[in-house]
């Protein structure tokens, strides 16, 4: 493209920028892979969110970053992929669906399975356009001629297949087991989807009366409802006080049905009684004790939480109304002695809220240890996965180490169901892809698979496995995962072992670990709290640039993000400095062309500076993306772009640009344009809209940003000397301004300024630069030479290679500047007096909460100080 016009808006407005630029992406097709073989691939693939609803700043968070790194791959030449998609979710997905029927007085039976399916498909289409809708108003740059569902076909191909697999090799199996169960939701529950709360319960001790009537034996027990389902009591063989009843028998209470004691070393001697009584069909531990002892496992319970006919009496009763009505009856009959008050973990279901119920049932699992062994071998060969920060793989090696295996069955219609049919008449199982031949004498399983079992498959099942599809070729594995560390275990490892297991190789060359949105003080964003934010609100207000900054740069790899508005307000601040400096620029190009653009030219040392500042934070941003280091990347390019760029080169490209010198301005345009241009394009994968917007007015070659090279360090624009020269000049020029604002004398009142150079060398480099000293110092008299003596009343600063001095005659009204000193002493000396009456009273400091009394600390230290400078600053006056 040729000549620029500049059609920038005088006001920056980051909805007017943002607004159609996403279609405008969409439409030039530069998010689509293009399969280029000249380039190498790059790949990640998004982290699917469920279909349930609204994104999350967490979404935002981690898609933001991902976003960064594909656009930064795309401008360094790799044919990048970003693939979309979403997940099915089952039991979120289902319980909103379900609620949603509720509210027109129906539940998913009346529909029937098939028609309950249709409906959530309608929910699925229609919250996936939602979430379509939030990802193009947070700019981020997919490849939606590959988005992918976890439900779709050829995903469910794959889940099928991985599934016969696995049963095949004896690594999935059907079996009895207890799981924890959601009596709310009637399905079972994976280890992780239980969130413990600490709960007001109690110790309910008890007496069973020994078979042979010579005493009893004591028990605790914080679920007596579970103890109508007992088949045992247990002690350690090791026990002095139970040797001789080990081999006896008790009578269960109630019941009157004769339970066996025996010895097993799981039972802890010294913790109460030392005896506890075992039920296999409802404890998790007791189930593996039962399986040592051949233990009878009597199910007392209905899967909605209600209590079945071997309960007896208490048959219909929900578990907690049984609880009372077994503790009276005990209570009665003598045998409940003691009820202790406990407060202890309950595990509560993730999704319905409900108190979780370790539950006796037929499951379908997947036996873990083989598929994790692979997986923690890869982590000690050269391909394996890096966790960034890689303190996570930690986290995740202990996990894959002490593996339990995986519960995949979920009693729910929304999922893939399980590719297993039982005969009608023999009840023999079969498990393929396809349902039988003669399909009228089987009857399908009607569960469906854990949501996660397909999630596992993502990297791959995405790109067409389990056939040898172009994509699977090029694009697998993937370059980088990027997710928080809350689901290492749900999430990232299954991925892992599926990988190893059915491709051979590691998903994901990198997993790039990130933290959770807090609040402002640090709490989780929760609904209970109210504290949540909205993504769409923030960008509504502030743009989706400025969140994007605030999220990519707000911490460091692993850490949590505290969000707040004041922060948000901050990067807007940041893209509102970038858009008036590149107003400026723009204004003052003169409507140069891009073939016009020169930078052989002479430069000047400000000129020289900036190239050589650019060239170090090209070297410094790419080598800290590439290490993931998102917040020192952000620092580094604010600090180049508001204090280099915006604070001094602009300023000091005025003095060119408002000169008679027609070569000089036409190289600062030259420079201005190309300094723009390449940080616009360090800055893009960041906050991509405003950057655009920028680039498109800048005479630039290429349709648009996105497909534009990445800057690269130019050494022929490295000017060390230059540099130093420039920082010298710009201590000289602070240093200036510092004491004009400790005597409280304005830039716009001419002074006196004499510099005393440490060498020839220095002072001809000072000479050669006065205009800029007499430009930014305002001086009525400048002096720059080796040997000058500072008269006796004079303020003074030492900068790298010469010595400011600043003749207090003409910089201030001497008697004026004392009697205001001496009455700020005066106060200070009073504050001083105040606080320290405060800290010595002892009824102060032993009664006010700590933060006060610190604060008060902090104080007297801060008025100390100042009192100081103050004194310092009369006697330098008085001389």
């Amino acid at each position: 493209m040729s000549e620029q016009e500049n059609t920038m808006p005088t006001k920056y407005d980051p909805q007017k920028i943002e607004e159609g630029r996403y279609q405008y992406w969409l439409e030039g097709k530069f998010f689509e892979a293009k399969d280029d073989k000249n380039k190498p691939p790059y790949t990640i693939v998004i982290p699917p969110p469920n279909v349930t609803g609204k994104l999350h700043l967490g979404h935002a968070w981690d898609t933001t970053l991902q976003d960064i790194l594909t656009r930064m791959k795309r401008m360094q030449g790799y044919d990048v992929l970003w693939l979309p998609g979403m997940d099915h979710a089952g039991i979120a997905t289902q319980a909103k669906v379900e609620a949603k029927l509720r509210e027109e007085g129906k539940s998913r039976y009346d529909l029937g399975r098939e028609r309950f399916v249709e409906e959530t498909w309608k929910w699925k289409e229609e919250y996936a356009a939602h979430i379509r809708t939030q990802w193009s108003k947070l700019g981020l740059g997919l490849d939606y001629s590959k988005e992918r569902f976890t439900l779709d076909e050829g995903l469910s191909k794959a889940v099928r297949q991985v599934f016969v697999s696995l049963y095949n090799k004896g690594l999935i199996y059907r079996g009895e087991y207890i799981i924890n169960w959601d009596p709310a939701t009637k399905t079972a529950l994976s280890d992780i989807e239980v969130i413990y709360k600490d709960v007001q319960g109690a110790f309910y001790h008890m007496r069973y009366p020994l078979a042979d009537g010579s005493g009893y034996i004591e028990i605790a027990t914080t679920r007596p409802e579970t103890m109508l389902g007992d088949t045992a009591i247990a002690v350690h063989p090791e026990d002095e006080r139970y040797k001789h009843l080990i081999g006896k028998k008790a009578i269960l209470p109630i019941v009157g049905r004769e339970i066996e004691i025996v010895g097993d070393d799981y039972v802890d001697m010294e913790f109460g009684s030392g005896a506890v009584k075992i039920t296999p069909a409802h404890d998790p531990n007791d189930f593996e004790i039962g399986n040592r002892h051949n233990l009878e496992r009597i199910l007392v319970m209905n899967q909605d939480g209600t209590m079945n006919e071997k309960a007896l009496k208490y048959e219909g009763m929900d578990r907690f109304e049984c609880r009372k009505a077994i503790v009276k009856d005990l209570q009665e009959e003598g045998v409940l002695f003691e009820i202790e008050e406990h407060l202890h973990s309950v595990g509560h279901s993730e999704r319905s809220g409900a108190v979780v119920e370790p539950y006796l049932s037929t499951q379908w699992f997947v036996k873990m240890q083989p598929l994790a062994d692979a997986a923690v071998e890869l982590q000690e060969k050269e391909n394996k996965v890096n966790f960034v920060p890689n303190r996570f793989e930690k986290t995740y090696l202990r996990w894959m180490e002490n593996i339990r295996d995986w519960c995949i069955s979920r009693q729910l219609w929304w999922g893939h169901r399980i590719p297993a049919w039982y005969h009608k008449e023999t009840g023999e199982v079969y498990v393929g892809e396809e349902a039988p031949a003669d399909i009228e004498n089987w009857e399908q399983d009607n569960d469906v698979l854990d949501t996660w079992f397909s999630s596992a498959l993502w990297p791959f099942s995405t790109m067409g496995w389990p056939e040898e599809t172009e994509d699977f070729k090029r694009y697998y594995p993937t370059a980088a995962l990027v997710t928080g560390y809350d689901i290492i275990f749900f999430w990232v490892s299954r991925m892992i072992f599926q990988g190893v297991e059915f491709t051979g190789e590691r998903p994901f060359k990198d997993v790039l670990i990130h933290g959770l949105v807090r609040d402002a003080e640090g709490r989780k964003m929760s609904k209970s709290l109210g504290n949540g934010v909205d993504p769409m609100d923030v960008i509504a207000k502030y743009g989706a640039d400025s969140l994007r900054f605030f999220l990519s740069t707000g911490s460091s790899p692993g850490q949590d993000l505290r969000f707040s508005f004041e922060k948000v307000e901050s990067t807007w601040n940041f893209a509102n400095k970038i858009w008036n400096a590149s107003r400026f620029a723009l204004m003052n190009m003169n409507g140069i062309k891009y073939e016009e653009l020169d930078l052989s030219g002479e430069k000047s040392v400000a000129d020289k500076w900036i190239l050589t500042r650019l060239n170090e934070t090209i070297e410094s941003v790419t080598n800290l993306a590439d290490r993931y280091e998102f917040g020192e990347v952000g620092r580094a390019l604010y600090n180049f772009i508001w204090d280099d760029f915006c604070d001094w080169y602009i300023e000091m490209a005025k003095l060119p640009l408002y000169g008679e010198d027609e070569e000089a301005k036409k190289t600062t345009r030259s420079v201005l344009a190309y300094i723009l241009d390449q940080t616009m394009r360090l800055l893009h994968p960041f906050m991509p809209f405003i950057t655009e917007e920028i680039w498109q007015n800048l005479p630039h070659e290429g349709e648009s940003i996105t497909t534009a090279s990445w800057p690269t360090v130019k050494e022929e624009l490295t000017n060390k000397e230059a540099a130093g020269e420039m920082n010298l000049l710009v201590d000289i020029i602070r240093s200036v301004r510092n004491i004009r604002a400790e005597v409280n004398t304005p830039m716009s009142k001419q002074i006196k300024l004499m510099i005393k150079a440490n060498s020839a060398d220095i002072k001809e480099k000072l000479s050669k630069n006065k205009a800029y000293i007499e430009r930014f110092c305002n001086p009525s008299e400048l002096t720059i030479d080796v040997d000058l003596t500072a008269p006796d009343k004079a303020m003074t600063a030492v900068v790298t290679g010469a010595e400011l001095i600043l003749p207090l005659e003409g910089l201030i009204n001497i008697e004026e500047e004392i009697a205001r000193l001496e009455k700020e002493l005066e106060k200070l000396n009073q504050e001083v007096d105040r606080v320290q009456k405060k800290l010595s009273n002892e009824r102060f400091v032993s009664k006010a909460p700590e933060q006060v009394v610190e604060e008060e600390r902090q104080k007297e230290k801060d008025y100390v100080e100042k009192r100081e400078i103050v004194k310092k600053r009369i006697e330098e006056i008085k001389g």
